[in-house]
């Protein structure tokens, strides 16, 4: 006997407009004012925000796309006319809907906006241990609809905008709401509303991110680099790229791109020749670049930097060959922390970071802590998750995990 065949799902309907057409761009001051004018005053705002990360140096919004049911959709060139203090007003008192708001916030926070409360679709989608989180994909598994999504990477501080890049910032914004009220259903019947609430709360703190005090340690590879006279090689590279990308107003990889970038750090200490032998073979300037060495080279052992970024505790990829007692204590919790995030359906790092995780076990396993075993009650390891950063849900839900995982446990030695 064989098996009946199962037809394949009809695939869900591809939208490419916005129900009401493709909206006009919005460069001055009536067209925004007549905008508000429908806005009611019990309304959401559904908000994102376009720029060009990959093609200019700030994060400043190059669009910004507003829509409420009573009101419509605006798309707001926020750079082409100052924003009336009745926008500003309406944007600054009404909730907003967003997805993956900690990308788009600091942009709006660039021009004066600040959400009074907020919703954000990929935070719920992401407590609610959905597959797939991306916009795209959520509109198309609750809603049945399939949002066209070809210009994500497009060069938004472009004049004019094509209409179909405006089609696609409209379609950014249409269907928020809806995606809204089925997620606030599921996270009732999931008991996780009020886990939502915190995190949104959370999230609205990214309208004004802390800045790295060494944001030079973000490049990629800088692993690579062994001595402090090569990190200082690449500090110096790192600032000067920086200053030529922040004037030109475009991106730093543009300038010159991580890679290469360490790999002339890392040849540096073996001269000149191999300096320029390592840098890509279009980079102008050489010069210049190689002053960044001469400018390492004459610096005090003391302003050297350390090889290990300053932390909490130390790089957690150290543990094995360092701190195997910490790493040993580490595994055990997050096996912890994985049964319990399983049973919440959502991923561990929904219910706690590992990082925030990996501070506390520091602080509990080092070998100068004053006890490897926690003996401390619930209460106390619930007051330590939060001072290292964890929500009070998410320290109420890991602590009964990290207890258990470690009900006998007794430490490798050091």
């Amino acid at each position: 006997m064989t098996d009946a065949h199962v037809p394949e799902a009809e695939p869900a309907p591809l939208i490419e407009k916005p129900a009401g057409g493709t909206p006009d761009l919005v460069t001055n001051i009536q067209g925004i004012l007549d905008w508000c004018a429908r806005v009611e005053s019990h309304e959401d705002l559904a908000i994102d925000v376009e720029r060009a990360s990959s093609y200019r140096y700030s994060a400043k919004a190059y669009l910004v796309q507003i829509k409420t049911q009573s009101a419509g959709i605006l798309l707001l060139d926020p750079l082409a006319c100052q924003l009336p203090g009745t926008f500003t007003d309406i944007m600054n008192s009404l909730p907003w809907i967003l997805h993956a708001s900690r990308q788009d916030l600091p942009s709006l926070s660039m021009l004066g906006l600040e959400p009074p409360a907020l919703f954000d679709t990929e935070v719920a989608a992401r407590l609610l241990g959905l597959p797939k989180v991306n916009l795209g994909a959520l509109t198309e598994e609750l809603l049945g609809v399939r949002l066209a999504k070809e210009h994500s990477s497009a060069n938004w501080s472009k004049r004019p905008l094509p209409e179909s890049w405006l089609d696609y910032a409209a379609l950014d914004v249409e269907y928020l709401a809806e995606l809204k009220d089925t997620l606030v259903h599921m996270l009732d019947e999931a008991g996780k509303t009020s886990w939502a609430h915190e995190e949104f709360a959370f999230e609205a703190t990214f309208s004004h991110p802390e800045v790295p005090e060494e944001p030079w340690r973000a490049l990629h590879g800088l692993g690579n680099l062994k001595s402090p006279l090569q990190l200082a090689v690449a500090r110096s590279m790192w600032e000067r790229r920086d200053t030529i990308a922040r004037n030109a107003d475009i991106a730093p990889f543009m300038v010159l791109r991580d890679k290469p970038l360490v790999a002339m750090a890392k040849a540096s200490s073996k001269g000149r020749e191999a300096f320029d032998k390592a840098a890509p073979k279009s980079l102008k300037h050489r010069e210049q670049w190689w002053r960044c060495v001469r400018e390492a080279r004459e610096l005090s052992r003391v302003h050297l930097p350390s090889v290990r970024a300053r932390g909490p505790y130390p790089n957690h990829r150290s543990w094995p060959k360092r701190f195997p007692e910490v790493l040993d204590a580490y595994k055990k919790v997050r096996e912890g922390l994985l049964t319990r995030a399983d049973e919440l359906h959502m991923p561990v790092e929904n219910l706690i970071s590992p990082g925030h995780v990996r501070h506390w076990v520091w602080n509990h396993f080092n070998s100068e802590a004053e006890h490897r075993i926690p003996h401390a009650s619930p209460e106390q390891i619930v007051r330590e998750l939060e001072a290292v950063g964890a929500r009070p849900w998410q320290a109420a839900q890991a602590t009964p995990a990290i207890i258990e995982s470690l009900r006998g446990y007794t430490p490798v030695s050091s």
